[in-house]
């Protein structure tokens, strides 16, 4: 029974490979241009062996000067032609690639974040960058090089018949046997070689990758030079694999420079009877002797052309497989349920939330409007599948109210779902029951206008390498150095950020020249210009010791100001604290006011 998985896949590939190739009034200048530089070629070759023979029978100048013209506009014409084909080869290309990068990011995205867990990051970039950049030879190196090559062999050919059938014959008959025989030998030579090597340069990416963010473990535990040796090793295979394409490639040349070669000797030897019977003259039949290379020549792209065919598909078939052609069910739909993509607007007894406007912005960091109540019934919910097993539920039928403005501590165990809990909330996993903003169906709304609402500062927040006011200005593009500043004071980073040279001061890749709890006081900084109403906060001691954990709970609090807060913790509750709520094994087992041992939720 044929596998299904792989017939999609190779469907997929497909029209990859048929994206990558640009329209037709972006591609046909490509192929006239290269068309042009080609028959240039040939007919300089061939008005040059006709002006030299001519010459040496001592004509009138006359009877040259044609001939000499013609030399120099081939001349001027092939590299002219030539020039122009690789711009708007180029041109072409680079513009489709940058629609294939942004679908392939397109795709992306209804996977993040929770669905790319199990993702090798350096591996998706290997994806991202260089094997959709691979594919910029499907029409560089493949659909024009041979739409331009079968002009000017079609043109050549036709003209060598015009003069001598039999030498036409005799060329063609060379040029098959050549480039069957050129191609049997690359692709046997190199056809494996052209299978790895997309997926060997993604390993060797994706190993580069994990080995510099993980170095700090590996050296710890004396395990770096070992992982450098498996580095080491997988280059050395990337390497072995691109030497057996060189040496099919050169294999392939060397063909095609013996076909010319022997096609010239085929053609001038059929040319001979005619030359001798006076049919022809002598600069004539230089021009059959020599012409003959100048096509070959021509003919030399298609081994290259056919090797990277093979190689685009592999990064075809890698760049489909980026990810998987259906998102899971335990991810949220882009598109709510009640509409479609085509009428956004037609959802009914929900409010279009990319209609409504921007609420204004709060100063010093305060929400702009009064935190929507949050209302949970039922809610289930688990983690995308990894490798194929069905994921166990994470949650399982939970309740929980958020009041407006109100402070909520969720406690629980290793595994018990609060994390599943918060990605919920913000809409990064699907759910089954009932959860409601002000009375709305959080499924019912673009998960953008939920996260309008509802704001996440997660356990490891991201810090990007760059400098602390670039890590604040993307929650708000509009806000002045004072805003920021201003809610660095809030946070409790303002003397620290003074210390530091001020909003200039450079936070290393992913935060390595911060703390951990700096690393959360910017990342709330960032919810807070974001004017996020609702603040879940995810395990935000999790990474500074116990002493530090309790001062940076209350600064966090009190920096929430008039916010609805979930506060995910391990911690005993800090001051400030409304309610207290119990999670075990996805489900809510105790919950009530602060102070109170059991009871219902409020």
């Amino acid at each position: 029974m044929p596998d299904r998985t792989d017939d999609r896949t190779d469907d997929r590939t497909r029209v990859v490979l048929r994206s990558a190739v640009p329209p037709v009034r972006r591609l046909l200048p490509a192929v006239l241009l290269g068309a042009l530089s080609g028959i240039s070629a040939v007919a300089l070759l061939a008005c040059s062996a006709w002006l030299i023979v001519r010459a040496s029978e001592q004509p009138p100048v006359m009877y040259l000067t044609v001939a000499v013209v013609g030399v120099r506009a081939f001349a001027l014409g092939r590299a002219t032609f030539r020039y122009l084909e690789r711009l708007a080869g180029h041109d072409a290309s680079f513009r489709q690639l940058a629609a294939i990068r942004a679908g392939v990011y397109e795709r992306v995205l209804p996977f993040a974040p929770d669905g790319l867990a199990a993702t090798r990051r350096g591996d998706l970039l290997a994806r991202f960058v260089g094997d959709v950049d691979d594919l910029q030879m499907v029409t560089l190196r493949v659909v024009q090089p041979l739409a331009s090559a079968a002009v000017v062999l079609a043109a050549a050919l036709v003209g060598v018949w015009l003069l001598a059938p039999a030498s036409a014959t005799a060329l063609l008959a060379c040029l098959v046997a050549g480039i069957g025989a050129a191609l049997l030998l690359q692709r046997s030579a190199a056809r494996r070689a052209d299978r790895e090597l997309a997926p060997l340069r993604g390993r060797l990416h994706a190993a580069v990758v994990d080995h510099v963010q993980s170095l700090e473990v590996l050296t710890a535990f004396d395990a770096a030079e070992a992982d450098a040796a498996r580095i080491a090793e997988l280059g050395d295979r990337l390497a072995r694999t691109a030497r057996r394409r060189s040496v099919a490639a050169g294999g392939a040349a060397a063909v095609m420079a013996a076909v010319g070669g022997i096609a010239a000797a085929a053609s001038a030897a059929a040319a001979t009877p005619m030359l001798v019977d006076g049919r022809i003259d002598g600069p004539v039949f230089a021009v059959l002797a020599l012409v003959p290379l100048a096509i070959a020549e021509v003919a030399a792209v298609l081994p290259p052309a056919a090797a990277a065919a093979r190689l685009a598909r592999a990064s075809a078939r890698r760049v489909a497989g980026a990810v998987p052609d259906r998102v899971p069910a335990e991810l949220p739909d882009q598109v709510p349920s009640g509409r479609t993509s085509e009428r956004p607007d037609t959802a009914p007894d929900a409010p279009d939330a990319s209609n409504a406007p921007d609420a204004p912005d709060a100063p010093d960091g305060e929400p702009a409007g009064t935190p929507p109540s949050i209302r949970l019934r039922g809610v289930s919910a688990r983690w995308p599948a990894i490798g194929g097993d069905e994921p166990a539920r994470a949650l399982d039928g939970v309740d929980l109210d958020l009041a407006p403005g109100e402070r909520v501590l969720l406690r629980g165990p290793s595994g018990a779902g609060k994390t599943t809990l918060a990605h919920v909330l913000v809409r990064f996993l699907a759910y089954s029951g009932s959860y409601e903003l002000d009375g709305v169906e959080a499924s019912d709304l673009d998960p953008e206008a939920v996260r309008r609402q509802v704001g996440l500062v997660e356990q490891r927040p991201w810090i990007f390498d760059e400098d602390l006011r670039q890590n604040l200005l993307f929650a708000r593009d509009t806000a002045t150095d004072d805003d920021l500043l201003a809610v660095l004071e809030r946070v409790g980073l303002g003397e620290w950020t003074r210390e530091r040279g001020g909003l200039g001061t450079r936070l290393g890749e992913r935060g390595r020249l911060v703390s951990g709890g700096q690393a959360q006081r910017i990342a709330l900084a960032r919810a807070m210009l974001a004017d996020f109403p609702v603040l879940v906060l995810d395990e935000p001691t999790a990474n500074v010791d116990r002493a530090l954990g309790d001062v940076l709970l209350r600064d966090l609090l009190d920096a929430a100001g008039e916010r609805s807060v979930l506060l995910v913790s391990h911690l005993p509750p800090p001051a400030g604290i409304d309610r207290v709520v119990d999670l075990r094994d996805g489900r809510i087992v105790a919950g009530g006011a602060l102070g109170a041992a059991t009871g219902g939720l409020r």
